[in-house]
C-alpha cells in the first residue's frame, strides 16, 4: 500500500473554513429486492457504511446480499481491497479499487468515492451510495428474501418522528463530529463544537425519560445515532477535537450505547482496529505522524441498566 495522504476534502470546505458534506451521487431506490442480485461494498471504519452492515445482520440478509469489506487505510487512490486483517476480497467484480465501481457505472465520474455502495450484479453498476436510503431499502424492500421479514426499524406510524430525530442527529452529531474535525478556522470549529455538545445534552435528557429515541423499541433513529456514539470516545474526542465530554461521561447516553452494542449481533459489526487505523492513519493533515493511540479502554460489555 502506498503512503496514505490527507483525503481531498477541498470541495467540501466552505469559504468560512466549515466542512459541508456533498450529497451522494447514485440515488436509485429498489422497490423489491432479489436474492443474489445485489452486493455491498463497505468499510467497517466508516459510520455511514456501518449502518448498512448492521441492517444486513439484523434483517438476516447475509445469504441474500454479498459483501466486500475494504481496507480501512485509504490512500491517495482511495478505498481498496487488500489482504489486510478483517478485509474481504471482491468476489463479484475483482475490483482492486472502489473507484473502479464508480467509473464502471459512470465513465466520466470525477467526484468523491465513498462507502457504502450498493451494487447491482446483474446490470453491473452502482444502484445507490447513500447510506440512509440503503438502510431504508434493507429494512423493507428485501423482506421476501430476509430471514427476519417481520423486523422493521422505520414503521410507517413512527416514520415522521424518526425522520425528525434523524435530521437533528445528522446535522448536529453524525455530521457534527466531522464539522469539528475538518474545520479549518476557529470560528467554524467553535460553532460546530457548540452545536454538537448542545445536541448530545438534548439527546441525553431525552434518553433519561425514555429507553429509545422513538417509540418503545429500537428504531432506525437509534442505529443511526449508534454508529457515531460507538466511535466517539476512541476517535472523535481526540482526533476530531470533540473533547468537552466523552460519551462515557453522560449518565444516559453511556448506558444507551452499551445496550445497543450488546444487542444480539451488533458487537460483531464493530471493529475498533479498523476504526482507529482508518481515522488516525488516513487523515494526514490531522495526524501527520500516523501514530494510532492504544487507548482508551472501553467497557461496552458492562451492564447497561436500561431495562
Amino acid at each position: 500500500m502506498t503512503e496514505p495522504v490527507a483525503p481531498a476534502f477541498e470541495s467540501e470546505l466552505d469559504k468560512d473554513g466549515s466542512f459541508e458534506r456533498l450529497d451522494s451521487t447514485f440515488r436509485e431506490i429498489i422497490e423489491v429486492g432479489e436474492a443474489g442480485r445485489y452486493h455491498l461494498y463497505v468499510s467497517l471504519a466508516c459510520p455511514w457504511a456501518h449502518r448498512t452492515v448492521i441492517y444486513r445482520k439484523l434483517k438476516g440478509l447475509e445469504s441474500a446480499i454479498s459483501m466486500t469489506i475494504v481496507d480501512p487505510e485509504r490512500d491517495e487512490l482511495g478505498w481498496q481491497t487488500t489482504d489486510s486483517a478483517g478485509t474481504t476480497p471482491d468476489l463479484v467484480n475483482g475490483f482492486r479499487y472502489l473507484s473502479q465501481a464508480y467509473r464502471t457505472s459512470t465513465a466520466a465520474f470525477d467526484g468523491r468515492v465513498t462507502v457504502p455502495v450498493l451494487w447491482d450484479i446483474r446490470e453491473g453498476r452502482i444502484v445507490n451510495n447513500e447510506s440512509s436510503e440503503i438502510i431504508r431499502m434493507l429494512d423493507s424492500a428485501f423482506d421476501d428474501v430476509s430471514e427476519r421479514p417481520e423486523l422493521h426499524f422505520a414503521p410507517a406510524e413512527l416514520r415522521a418522528e424518526i425522520d425528525q430525530i434523524n435530521s437533528f442527529v445528522y446535522a448536529n452529531v453524525n455530521n457534527g463530529v466531522y464539522r469539528c474535525g475538518f474545520a479549518t478556522r476557529q470560528a467554524a470549529y467553535d460553532e460546530a463544537f457548540g452545536k454538537l455538545f448542545a445536541a448530545l445534552d438534548v439527546l441525553d435528557a431525552r434518553l433519561g425519560e425514555r429507553r429509545y429515541l422513538v417509540g418503545d423499541r429500537i428504531s432506525e433513529a437509534d442505529w443511526r445515532l449508534f454508529t457515531t456514539l460507538v466511535r466517539f470516545d476512541s476517535v472523535y474526542v481526540g482526533h476530531f477535537k470533540c473533547n468537552l465530554r466523552r460519551i462515557a461521561d453522560y449518565p444516559h447516553l453511556a448506558g444507551y450505547l452499551r445496550e445497543l452494542y450488546q444487542h444480539p449481533g451488533i458487537a460483531g459489526t464493530v471493529d475498533f482496529d479498523h476504526i482507529k487505523r482508518h481515522y488516525y492513519r488516513t487523515h494526514g493533515s490531522l495526524n501527520p505522524t500516523r501514530i494510532v493511540p492504544l487507548g482508551p479502554e472501553l467497557d461496552l460489555s458492562s451492564p447497561h441498566g436500561r431495562e
